[in-house]
């Protein structure tokens, strides 16, 4: 499991929504050419709404096909994978109020497939290269939601 906490000056409503923005996502991964290709492409996803992104990562071009599985506006959202490269993988956002802003946590749950080799192979480099690409996005939401950038996601 990876467990991430950021904390962001705006109200949890706000974080909320550019957590779950499909444009704030295409921002904050620029780097991998993320592309929302099939399902959801652009503004807020909701409960039962898929995405499928193309992007590249690991030295190639995947898609990865993700659904909102949990959803209760402002304080938590799941995405869990339906296809992709991995075993599972399951992105849990929680949202906590705290004085003068937002208490964002992150549970990500993920596993590769191919037994135990793909158990090395996360605890060598999957696992950190997934925080990484986690605390990318999650400053990218935090520069928009304590600046005015946010009011050009959410309209």
């Amino acid at each position: 499991m990876i467990k991430i906490n950021t904390f962001i000056n705006q109200k949890p409503e706000i974080v909320f929504d550019l957590s779950r923005s499909i444009d704030l996502h295409k921002i904050s991964t620029q780097k991998t050419k993320e592309e929302a290709i099939a399902g959801k492409i652009k503004g807020l996803i909701e409960l039962d709404e898929s995405v499928t992104w193309q992007a590249f990562h690991l030295f190639k071009l995947r898609k990865f096909t993700s659904k909102i599985t949990q959803f209760r506006f402002p304080f938590s959202f799941t995405d869990e994978m339906e296809k992709g490269d991995l075993q599972y993988f399951i992105h849990i956002h929680k949202f906590e109020a705290k004085d003068k802003g937002t208490l964002m946590k992150d549970f990500v749950f993920l596993q590769a497939p191919f037994g135990i080799i793909g158990k090395i192979v996360m605890e060598l480099f999957l696992k950190n290269y997934c925080k990484k690409f986690i605390v990318k996005r999650n400053q990218t939401i935090k520069d928009f939601s304590e600046s005015q950038k946010w009011k050009t996601i959410i309209k």
